[in-house]
């Protein structure tokens, strides 16, 4: 049986293998999943800075799905983050871009205009967060029922591991979207990427 961290180990592996494209693609998925997680949190749960987020990570499913046109839009979205008090390190600062689908999505961002796999590593670290790991391992328990966060964390990595393989499966359209891709290519590789790496179960 895959522990844990033979989990990670092959997560990171395969993230490192991988296109700069595909990379996007992944960190773009967790970024949703993450997203629509918040979002659908109570009103007086939710964040209005990661509320605020959408529309960069919106910018980032364009970009990373063929549409180099939102270069500038996703460019702009990061330094207006850079240059705000939220992008700190002071401790009593505020801690809002640390929640964790602000934090994937501006990993996302990153991963989709530099390509680098850190970035890609560090969305997937986002959707391990002990935060939402307790989300998952809730979902659909009674009051009082054990929380099982390993196995939480197990399904999740596994999860990762087959978002890869639909990622990969579409490397040789994906390979192309830097510089662009047809319309029509785009609006299917957003059907059969984005709805389902977007599905929060």
């Amino acid at each position: 049986m895959d522990t844990w961290q033979d989990l990670i180990a092959l997560v990171n592996a395969r993230l490192e293998a991988a296109s700069r494209s595909e990379r996007g693609v992944f960190a773009a998925g967790v970024a949703e999943r993450l997203m629509g997680w918040h979002e659908a949190l109570p009103e007086d749960e939710q964040a209005a800075f990661t509320l605020g987020l959408r529309p960069l990570l919106n910018s980032v499913w364009e970009g990373v799905l063929g549409d180099p046109a939102v270069h500038t839009a996703v460019t702009h979205g990061l330094a207006e983050y850079m240059l705000s008090d939220y992008c700190h390190n002071d401790p009593v600062g505020p801690e809002d871009a640390y929640e964790p689908a602000a934090a994937a999505t501006f990993n996302a961002a990153y991963a989709y205009l530099f390509g680098c796999t850190d970035f890609a590593v560090w969305a997937s670290r986002r959707a391990i967060d002990d935060q939402h790991l307790e989300h998952l391992a809730g979902a659909g328990l009674e009051e009082g029922d054990f929380l099982d966060t390993d196995k939480a964390l197990i399904d999740e990595l596994k999860r990762q591991l087959r978002d890869l393989d639909l990622i990969t499966a579409r490397s040789t359209e994906l390979r192309h979207a830097p510089s662009g891709l047809p319309i029509l290519t785009s609006v299917r590789l957003r059907v059969e990427l984005r709805t389902p790496l977007s599905l929060r179960d």
